[in-house]
């Protein structure tokens, strides 16, 4: 979400001031109006780290997104999307749409979450589209490397997790950001929401408040809870993640995290 221009404090993007003093890509280069897929985020950081390869620069990848991720370094291809489809799909019933995907492919619910609405519709899409089914589309040689975590683009992952303190943080977090204006930010923003950005976990919350649909105090629940829920989330799909070591974030120990990260470096063969 940090790639929407306006869209600082709830994403917790960095300062101007680190920005200029440490090279950042893809913040700010898009309109919160705008939908910034997953392939449109993988050409453009794609295209960053060719330019910093050829260069022999390094880049440090960071963020909470295991899509985005995994569309960065790993052998993924995004089908083209069809906006008349997707709206006539969109009309339909979601058991309608279950009985159009089990008709094309009986196999489907074993290689897709079938109780998704948005994956099942994304499936009929591509079919409609391509003629791939998702049977077909789950054995490709490139499935086959992704489900194996055989990148594209070689890189050293290193993970922190606060563990059970993740709680405590998530609402110290959201109040600090309150406290930095975050209402007057969504407010301004909320005439020009693009139906992506306005999905943002926080933005989306306090955008009932300023509608007049609930109070900042539920709103202020609701964005911590869904903070959590994507916590847990992230934390599941990293895990299953081979390449990934892990570390337990403790506040004060940046000395010996910046060790550890050191030492994973030269052992890739990095010049720090």
């Amino acid at each position: 979400m940090q790639v929407y221009r306006g869209m600082d404090i709830g994403t917790a993007k960095p300062s101007l001031e680190t920005r200029q003093s440490i090279p950042h890509h893809l913040i700010d280069v898009a309109d919160v109006s705008e939908h910034f897929s997953v392939a449109e985020f993988q050409r453009q950081g794609r295209a960053v780290l060719e330019k910093a390869g050829a260069a022999g620069d390094r880049i440090v990848v960071a963020g909470g997104s295991g899509l985005h991720f995994r569309a960065l370094v790993d052998p993924m291809t995004f089908p083209p999307t069809d906006v008349a489809i997707r709206r006539e799909l969109e009309e339909a019933t979601f058991e309608e749409l279950q009985e159009i995907l089990i008709a094309v492919d009986h196999a489907a619910p074993d290689v897709l979450d079938f109780q998704n609405p948005r994956r099942v519709i994304r499936a009929i899409e591509v079919w409609r589209i391509t003629g791939l089914t998702p049977s077909e589309r789950a054995n490709t040689p490139e499935s086959d490397a992704l489900r194996e975590y055989r990148p594209t683009v070689p890189h050293v992952s290193l993970g922190f997790d606060p563990g059970d303190r993740s709680g405590e943080r998530i609402e110290a977090r959201f109040a600090r950001m309150l406290d930095d204006g975050l209402v007057a930010e969504v407010e301004a923003l909320a005439p020009r929401f693009g139906r992506t950005a306005a999905q943002a976990v926080g933005y989306r919350e306090l955008l009932g408040f300023i509608r007049g649909t609930s109070t900042l105090k539920e709103a202020t629940e609701a964005a911590v809870r869904a903070t959590r829920g994507l916590v847990k989330r992230q934390r599941t799909f990293f895990r299953r993640d081979p390449r990934i070591q892990w570390m337990a974030w403790q506040d004060g120990e940046d000395a010996r995290i910046e060790a550890v990260v050191n030492r994973i470096g030269e052992a890739a063969g990095w010049t720090l």
